[in-house]
């Protein structure tokens, strides 16, 4: 799987949930469309606005080390996915953030960050394992996804993987 020309919004390290949606819509908005208009609204005020301005699935955000940190909110991953994120790729993820993630289909890349910034263009080859940062003409290899991973990814999360498959076939 591969994806192409996708723009870069960068954040720093320890991104929790709270900043990610905060607790005070946990319950007062349940829509996750409406829910994803207030996405990183506390740290980035116009966040939602700025994605609407890239082509539909073609914005990622580019974090540091430990993003996704706090309480187990499935909404976090939700509503980033939800707002047209197409991947997050961080240094490192809280794991309930992962595996919450994962099960709702949102594409998640570890690698080392340290070379991308705001508003750069990159491609993400997840098979291969590499994201290529044409706005800096750099390469960074990743763990590449296992077969598991893109399907799940692909199918939308693991509802719909195991509506197609019936099973878990890893």
């Amino acid at each position: 799987m591969r994806e192409r020309n996708l723009y870069v919004f960068r954040f720093g390290k320890d991104i929790n949930t709270d900043f990610i949606i905060s607790g005070r819509y946990k319950f007062a908005i349940t829509d996750m469309q409406e829910l994803a208009k207030h996405l990183f609204e506390d740290i980035r005020p116009g966040f939602f606005s700025q994605i609407k301005a890239v082509e539909p699935r073609k914005s990622i955000i580019v974090a540091d080390e430990n993003f996704g940190m706090g309480s187990s909110r499935e909404q976090a991953p939700w509503v980033i996915k939800e707002a047209g994120i197409f991947c997050v790729i961080a240094k490192s993820f809280a794991r309930i953030f992962y595996r919450n993630a994962f099960n709702i289909g949102l594409a998640l890349v570890e690698a080392d960050t340290d070379g991308v910034s705001e508003s750069d263009i990159v491609d993400i080859d997840f098979s291969q394992g590499v994201i290529f940062n044409k706005t800096k003409v750099a390469r960074i290899e990743f763990r590449p996804w296992n077969k598991f991973q893109l399907q799940l990814v692909e199918n939308g999360g693991i509802v719909n993987y195991l509506n197609r498959y019936h099973d878990f076939k890893i």
